[in-house]
């Protein structure tokens, strides 16, 4: 999708989202008085742009492996560390956002698929440090990057896991009794979406959250949104044009909402 398409999309998702004006439910209301539209700030985020300013500035280049369906196969290349956080890394505000989420929620246990340099990891594990987070990523030399920023900000809960996501996710799961939170963030084509998005189906219970990145980058992500919203057992979806945020609690109306973010 060209920049211009994408771009056009958003303007036209922004100036038709409801707000919280016009959602009826009381739990989706609440959501994004206290979530979505909420503002904030902790010391420790200083922290996390530090590093991302550090990782912009800095033109050395690693071997990315990428284990995209694009390809036949593994495809490993050179890129900038400064490219990769400019293009890869979650910016402050989704950051902040789960952040908040997480800290809404209060889940006992995460699992996010695609680590890279670990932003989005950092911002999860600030939100609750007792909370245990397995990260995967397909790319070991991505994954050392992102190793090195969890030691510098001492967080403890984090447990990385490299490697293809085909071979690595069905043990992370098997770790949990149940799945909490689950952020899907590794691959943005539909089938290995929809693939993942089953194999930790599983294990959700009526608490649990699942997030999904990019569901409009691409017609095929649209596709795997609209399946996702389908689900029998999904009964609450939140688009917030970027992120969609999946629900599963049996008690609320089955409905789906785009919200102005």
């Amino acid at each position: 999708m060209s920049a211009l398409v994408y771009t056009l999309k958003y303007l036209k998702y922004y100036f038709t989202a409801q707000t919280k004006h016009d959602v009826h439910s009381p739990f989706v209301f609440d959501f994004v008085t206290n979530v979505i539209n909420k503002k904030n700030h902790i010391p420790e985020f200083d922290e996390i742009e530090k590093l991302r300013k550090e990782l912009l500035a800095n033109s050395s280049e690693i071997n990315v492996t990428d284990f995209g369906t694009a390809f036949k196969g593994p495809k490993t290349y050179k890129r900038k560390i400064s490219a990769i956080t400019y293009h890869s890394a979650k910016s402050k505000r989704y950051g902040k956002l789960l952040y908040r989420i997480v800290n809404y929620f209060k889940p006992g246990n995460i699992i996010e698929l695609g680590t890279s340099f670990g932003f989005s990891t950092m911002y999860l594990s600030l939100a609750n440090k007792e909370t245990k987070i397995a990260s995967l990523e397909g790319c070991s030399e991505t994954a050392k990057v992102a190793a090195n920023n969890f030691q510098r900000l001492k967080l403890k809960n984090i447990e990385q896991v490299t490697g293809d996501f085909n071979n690595t996710l069905d043990e992370a799961i098997n770790k949990f009794e149940k799945l909490d939170f689950v952020f899907f963030d590794g691959n943005h084509a539909k089938e290995p979406t929809l693939n993942y998005f089953h194999k930790c189906l599983n294990k959700t219970h009526s608490k649990t959250v699942f997030i999904f990145d990019d569901i409009n980058w691409s017609a095929e992500m649209k596709q795997a949104w609209k399946e996702i919203q389908a689900h029998p057992k999904v009964t609450v979806t939140i688009d917030l044009f970027i992120l969609g945020i999946v629900l599963f609690n049996p008690d609320l109306t089955k409905q789906n909402f785009v919200i102005r973010f």
